[in-house]
């Protein structure tokens, strides 16, 4: 199961968790909005557009659950919101081929100096998906290119 649609919903906010929460604290959030939203357990006198804002609710936090309980969409979802994030931080400082990085066999990752004295560092699995990456001291983003 892939997950490859820009996130437009913070599905953490849905499940009103945070970000780094692990998948037993996202499962326990789940369970007790899934329980609160769910139709069967809604009273019978309630009015229809309030019955429909909770179906609606309800549909939310099972997707939610969906992208978040899965360790494999969790991460691409997870991806593709730090990409996002870098994206609106600010413009491109500079393009970079993955080869033109050096690569660190003590935690195989790939990293390459920044102007500030800081890194840019990437590892191997997140350079096949992730296409910007942020100086880990300053604002600065570079664009990670791929030879076609």
């Amino acid at each position: 199961m892939t997950f490859k649609q820009t996130p437009k919903k913070d599905w953490y906010s849905i499940l009103g968790a945070d970000p780094s929460a692990d998948v037993a604290d996202l499962r326990q959030k789940y369970q007790k909005l899934i329980l609160m939203y769910h139709p069967d357990k809604q009273s019978t006198d309630l009015p229809a557009g309030v019955a429909k804002e909770y179906i609606q609710k309800f549909i939310e936090i099972d997707q939610a659950w969906k992208i978040l309980g899965n360790e494999e969409t969790k991460k691409e979802y997870d991806l593709q919101r730090h990409d996002d994030e870098l994206q609106n931080m600010g413009p491109v400082d500079a393009q970079v081929y993955l080869e033109e990085m050096s690569w660190n066999e003590d935690d195989r990752s790939f990293s390459l100096n920044c102007r500030c004295g800081g890194k840019y560092t990437i590892s191997k699995d997140e350079a096949e998906e992730v296409n910007l990456i942020s100086c880990d001291t300053c604002s600065l983003i570079i664009e990670l290119l791929n030879y076609s």
